[in-house]
């Protein structure tokens, strides 16, 4: 459907057949806008309230496409590896802002624990709810890795003011199940309580609902004693009542 003959995936190239990231991200580039489909686009951006363009491409389109392209190309590393998901991002397409991320995905194991400090960057970048809460997922990730990062980068966050590097800190232990820092969680949610932000509010029901299926009386208890937007308590308590 796509065009071409991938190569076997335990290809392993060379630096000296590794593209450039510029010609790297023009590769993506071309490729995207010969699949996409601009009657699908025109949907995709205005349920995006129009702040990005899309090329029309859907999720099992684009990740097919990037699927093969990275059989192909391989995936750079190091400085390469952030030249080319920048290059991504400053192209106003969102479906290159959704290679960006999952490149950088396939080789999220790899990273040293400075990488946060690239993972923040890309929640500042471009920000919406779709790149922010899939950079968060990777958060949480690297989170586990290098647990000593948690507590100071967070509450660098939460003292930031942003809203979205405050939605991570609300929402990055959502995989986390048992290994959850409740005491972290709820002092966060408190913390934030008082924001007017949509997404702040959601985000701090959706964790609260998130643990609520580990632990549910806590969270019940939680919620009862603590003054909550109407938003975060109807999120909490949407699967235990209250």
């Amino acid at each position: 459907m796509y065009g071409g003959t991938a190569r076997n995936p335990a290809t392993i190239l060379s630096l000296s057949q590794m593209l450039k990231p510029s010609d790297y991200y023009l590769l993506v580039r071309n490729t995207f806008r010969a699949h996409g489909n601009p009657d699908v686009a025109l949907g995709q951006m205005a349920y995006m309230r129009h702040q990005f363009e899309y090329f029309g491409l859907k999720m099992p389109a684009w990740m097919a496409l990037t699927k093969i392209i990275h059989t192909q190309n391989g995936i750079p590393e190091g400085e390469d590896l952030k030249s080319l998901i920048r290059l991504c991002f400053e192209d106003e397409h969102r479906e290159m802002h959704y290679f960006a991320l999952e490149t950088l995905q396939k080789t999220l194991n790899k990273q040293p624990s400075e990488c946060i400090e690239f993972l923040e960057e890309l929640i500042l970048t471009r920000s919406w709810w779709d790149t922010v809460d899939w950079i968060n997922k990777l958060v949480g990730l690297h989170f586990r890795r290098y647990p000593d990062l948690i507590k100071p980068v967070t509450e660098r966050w939460m003292d930031s003011g942003h809203i979205w590097l405050q939605r991570v800190c609300l929402i990055f232990q959502l995989t986390y199940k048992d290994k959850t820092n409740t005491a972290l969680l709820f002092g966060y949610v408190q913390r934030l309580a008082g924001s007017k932000e949509f997404f702040l509010q959601k985000g701090a029901g959706w964790a609260l609902r998130q643990h609520a299926k580990i632990d549910p009386a806590a969270v019940v208890e939680f919620v009862e004693k603590t003054r909550l937007a109407a938003l975060t308590r109807r999120e909490a308590l949407k699967n235990v009542g209250g």
